[in-house]
């Protein structure tokens, strides 16, 4: 606290003292009271998050977990409320790792409704195009981080979406490592 907020706050309690009207001494400690107690940091922590820009708006997921393959491979899912994003890399190794030209690197984005579903992929012979690059690997605390962008293709050619789905701009942080899978 700088000196001169020190002195305005002791002037300030000196003529409040010297206020002859109760009322008036109980409102500004009313106020003094209403100022000091409505001071609180509420800090939010977003991990693990993974979270980007569908089709340019912004998409957060709900939950997400992470993957690693007999094959040394990591796959992390990231679910939202009836959608479900999947991206895969041969290895945990940091780096970047193109898609599009291959079926062991690849995104996908499944969209689930009510009777229908609409899927979306990257892979060899599919088109698409993108990349995911790991940025962190934590194997003490069981955590990946990094970044990626994707455009899939609908590869049923489901008349209920586009043709292309663009993911851009996206963030996964300390997703958690669940286990081992085949």
């Amino acid at each position: 606290m700088s000196i001169y907020f020190q002195e305005k706050l002791f002037l300030f309690f000196v003529n409040m003292i010297s206020i002859s009207n109760p009322m008036k001494k109980i409102l500004y400690l009313f106020f003094i009271t209403l100022l000091f107690g409505s001071c609180e940091e509420d800090v939010v922590y977003n991990n693990p998050s993974v979270q980007g820009k569908l089709d340019n708006v912004f998409w957060r997921a709900i939950d997400s977990k992470a993957v690693l393959g007999t094959d040394g491979s990591l796959t992390l899912t990231a679910m939202a409320r009836r959608q479900k994003m999947t991206l895969r890399v041969p290895s945990t190794n940091l780096g970047i790792y193109q898609l599009g030209n291959s079926n062991i690197r690849y995104a996908s984005f499944l969209f689930t409704y009510e009777t229908d579903e609409l899927f979306y992929h990257t892979g060899n012979n599919m088109g698409g195009d993108g990349q995911i690059e790991i940025t962190e690997f934590d194997a003490e605390n069981g955590t990946v981080s990094g970044n990626f962008r994707f455009n899939a293709l609908n590869i049923e050619n489901n008349p209920l979406g586009g043709e292309i789905l663009n993911f851009n701009r996206g963030v996964f942080y300390k997703v958690p490592i669940t286990g081992v899978t085949d």
